[in-house]
């Protein structure tokens, strides 16, 4: 029995939806984005490695994914042109352009409802929240109270949190509540209590995460570290995972899937950060799982460190290294395995602001003794991903989506 393997790099996008004027995010493209900058920038300090190198991704066909949804080819390196890969482009059906609603989405659950939101960009919380959160955490103040990137705010207010002991919270365009706090003068136990009181409070306002963000460091020199922890509500449907455990079959959270499904349908959990610790544990999972099973990986970085940050410099680079490293996993797979590459959003480095944009999403679908590829088109939904999957591992079918291995 066949083995299915998902990969999400987290918001690489590959053209701007159809419902993309809503949001504001009409002509992104992340991968096209990055690529062209990377041409046009050959002999920037910043980047002097020349057009964007990724042949092992164009071999499975991420290219021809982005000009489907598109209509532009990324402008990247030479590469082998023979793909080995299904491939197609899937618009998104839910309401927000949020990492739970695509990774539910990509499991067969859409969020059509809306999620609450802060939509003030000072003063962002409801007193009255505050109130309540400050009365059960023991604490007499927080820091922050705006809509803020996370780097930016722990070098604004972590001086005043050192000192004070009060926790920095902030929100973002997403459904969002993030605190956060140093790990040896605020404690990470700690962090993680009030994130669950918070979690609890914010329950009556529908938001979606609840995020600890944990940094180290003095003054000027503060950085997070990788043990953040997302609190999430649960999916309000039956997923992929849900159904996969009902089966009786493994599935393995690497990185912070388990957390974006509020530990559901989960049966190995590995919690790491950072690209190279992702793929080896991945690989390890690969190792070790039994036919059947699921392993699902989702590549933060991607999202956190470059597109949220706007860094395109930094995001090339990390494709790169991801396509470099791709063929371990490959060759880690038995000859049914099945990998899926896709994303959960976009997030445009060259986009204004530094929110997710609204993109479809590739759906390469690898399987190593498959003799041909095809052009699977357009999809309607994430959810034919994981209605794909469910078919190739043969287990009933998912609510929404349609399975390409049955066309």
């Amino acid at each position: 029995m066949p083995r299915a393997i998902i990969l999400v790099l987290d918001s690489l996008g590959i053209g701007a939806a159809p419902d993309a004027e809503k949001f504001g995010d009409t002509g992104s493209n992340t991968l096209g984005s990055i690529a062209s900058w990377c041409a046009s920038n050959t002999d920037d300090a910043i980047r002097s490695d020349g057009a964007l190198s990724i042949p092992n991704l164009m071999s499975l066909g991420l290219g021809e994914a982005n000009f489907v949804a598109s209509g532009i080819k990324p402008d990247v390196a030479k590469w082998n042109e023979k793909i080995v890969a299904n491939y197609a482009a899937c618009a998104e059906v839910s309401t927000g352009k949020d990492t739970p609603s695509g990774h539910w989405e990509i499991t067969g659950v859409p969020v059509r409802f809306d999620w609450g939101y802060f939509f003030d960009k000072t003063n962002s919380f409801p007193p009255a929240f505050i109130r309540a959160f400050k009365q059960r955490c023991g604490i007499k103040d927080i820091l922050g109270n705006c809509h803020s990137s996370g780097t930016e705010i722990i070098n604004r207010f972590g001086e005043e949190h050192i000192k004070t002991g009060y926790p920095i919270c902030y929100t973002s365009a997403d459904s969002v509540f993030q605190i956060a706090a140093h790990e040896v003068h605020f404690g990470l136990e700690r962090l993680y209590e009030i994130c669950e009181v918070a979690r609890e409070l914010l329950n009556e306002f529908n938001i979606g995460r609840v995020i600890a963000r944990p940094f180290v460091g003095e003054a000027g020199e503060f950085t997070r570290t990788g043990n953040r922890k997302d609190y999430t509500t649960p999916p309000h449907e039956e997923t992929l995972l849900d159904k996969l455990v009902a089966d009786g079959r493994e599935v393995h959270s690497v990185g912070k899937i388990a957390d974006i499904f509020a530990h559901r349908g989960v049966t190995h959990k590995t919690k790491v950060s950072g690209h190279d610790s992702l793929f080896d544990t991945t690989i390890a999972a690969l190792n070790s799982a039994k036919d059947g099973s699921l392993i699902f990986t989702n590549f933060v970085e991607f999202d956190q460190s470059f597109g949220h940050r706007r860094d395109v410099a930094g995001y090339a680079s990390a494709l790169e290294h991801f396509d470099q490293r791709l063929p371990e996993i490959i060759d880690a797979m038995k000859a049914d395995d099945l990998l899926i590459l896709t994303a959960d959003h976009g997030c445009d480095p060259t986009w204004h602001g530094s929110d997710h944009t609204r993109e479809y999403v590739p759906f390469l679908a690898y399987i190593p003794n498959q003799d041909s590829a095809k052009n699977y088109g357009v999809r309607q939904s994430f959810c034919d991903i994981g209605q794909s999957i469910a078919d190739y591992l043969e287990i009933s079918p998912l609510a929404e989506g349609v399975s390409i291995f049955g066309e």
